[in-house]
């Protein structure tokens, strides 16, 4: 009796650790399922696509156009950022020397900054961004200051002085821009809000893959984001002719001079043929 009562003690205590055991299991693979169901439709909102999104670059390639477009939930503001990787950058310093003449007096070297910079937003991007998040993204210039390293400066008035010449240079030259209002969006049937830009593509920007960023933003944070990419290439000739003055930079001169006298030999000839030339 007392051997009965033993057995059925210990295989009692088994069953009740064994139930708690797949109690606990079961209990995880709900949660688990839970977290994959709850989390699947917030990944899904925000929706990125670029249209000519493999731009080359030949002999006739005068820039191009790049459009963004996608879906996002229709309470959020929207800022689309498009960027080159980051990298390194020198400018001339021009001062006068000795009160009269404007020379180079140095160079300034701008760390962590990126080559194209672009940014659109729904709104100005002050009225819907903190400061914090702004900074946490990169998003705007003032953002984009306070990421990149200026040298040599003094101090923070003279890096903020030098980095709006450098933004002055890169907006002249077409490769930075920033803009509110130009995102079209329209409400769909089911609820959703449906965005669009169209932006002309630079033939300043140099080739490489650009990375185009959407942000969801709401109550001044940003909810959710999306990426795409646009990559810009050169082919052909173009390529063959980069390739050879990356690689081979003397005999690349040497063409280049034969090119240059070739055609200059060409234009004396028509000016005489024409009687252009006395």
């Amino acid at each position: 009796m007392h051997m009965h009562l033993h057995s059925f003690i210990i295989h009692y205590a088994r069953f009740i650790g064994s139930t708690r055991f797949l109690g606990t299991l079961l209990l995880l693979l709900v949660y688990s399922l839970f977290q994959l169901v709850a989390a699947k439709p917030a990944s899904a909102m925000l929706t990125a696509r670029a249209n000519h999104d493999h731009i080359t670059i030949d002999f006739f390639y005068h820039g191009s156009s790049v459009s963004v477009r996608g879906e996002a939930d229709p309470n959020v503001d929207l800022v689309i950022k498009i960027t080159s990787p980051e990298g390194h950058q020198v400018l001339k310093q021009k001062g006068k020397v000795g009160g009269m003449l404007w020379m180079n007096v140095g160079q300034l070297k701008f760390e962590n900054t990126p080559n194209f910079y672009e940014v659109f937003s729904t709104k100005k991007i002050d009225d819907i961004l903190s400061r914090d998040e702004m900074e946490k993204y990169t998003i705007g210039y003032t953002a984009l200051q306070k990421h990149v390293e200026v040298s040599p400066v003094a101090n923070e008035e003279e890096k903020a002085k030098w980095f709006s010449e450098f933004v002055r240079f890169k907006e002249d030259s077409k490769v930075y821009a920033t803009s509110f209002g130009k995102i079209e969006t329209t409400m769909t049937k089911d609820g959703r809000q449906d965005y669009y830009i169209l932006t002309d593509w630079p033939y300043q920007a140099q080739p490489g893959d650009y990375l185009v960023s959407v942000y969801a933003v709401k109550s001044g944070k940003v909810v959710e984001q999306a990426e795409a990419k646009v990559n810009v290439e050169q082919v052909g000739m173009v390529k063959a002719l980069a390739t050879m003055a990356k690689n081979n930079a003397a005999f690349y001169g040497f063409l280049s001079i034969g090119v240059a006298l070739g055609a200059g030999f060409g234009v004396s000839l028509v000016f005489r043929k024409g009687g252009g030339a006395h």
